[in-house]
């Protein structure tokens, strides 16, 4: 059960990659931003942002993600830290991202950090024939008949 959800989670940010991310360590509030994912990596993934940005100091932080269609949820843990190898920051740079970066790859507010992934909880919405009944009709749910949920080490 674990590698299913589990893989439906990357399949899902890989179809949106847009999420919120916040400093565990912190009281700043989670801000969204757009993760630049890898196909090959199931263990980290990658932030544009800058110097001056509430995050650039890295640390431990989490991540909260909802599919485009909201059928599948997501708070992932890990740390933050900067990264500096320049075939990483090439990789994912394009023009979108250029658009942020007054002096493009030579900007020198740019940051790129990397998100080393612990853990996730994993919400998968597929509620059963039975959920749904129970749902439209006022009754009871129990939390198995609306979906899968799981606790998965990344």
């Amino acid at each position: 059960m674990s590698t299913d959800i589990r893989t439906k989670m990357w399949k899902a940010m890989a179809d949106s990659p847009n999420v919120m991310l916040s400093l565990t360590g912190t009281d700043e509030p989670s801000e969204p931003m757009r993760a630049q994912l890898d196909k090959d990596a199931d263990h980290e993934f990658w932030f544009y942002t800058t110097t001056s940005n509430r995050v650039a100091a890295g640390g431990k932080a989490m991540v909260h993600f909802s599919s485009k269609s909201h059928d599948v949820f997501a708070c992932i843990r890990g740390t933050l830290v900067e990264e500096t190898r320049e075939e990483i920051i090439d990789k994912y740079w394009s023009n979108p991202v250029e658009a942020w970066y007054e002096k493009g790859k030579d900007d020198p507010s740019l940051k790129m950090m990397r998100f080393e992934l612990d853990d996730a909880e994993i919400w998968e919405a597929d509620p059963s024939l039975k959920g749904m009944y129970k749902m439209m009709s006022g009754k009871d749910i129990k939390p198995d008949e609306m979906g899968e949920h799981e606790k998965v080490n990344l």
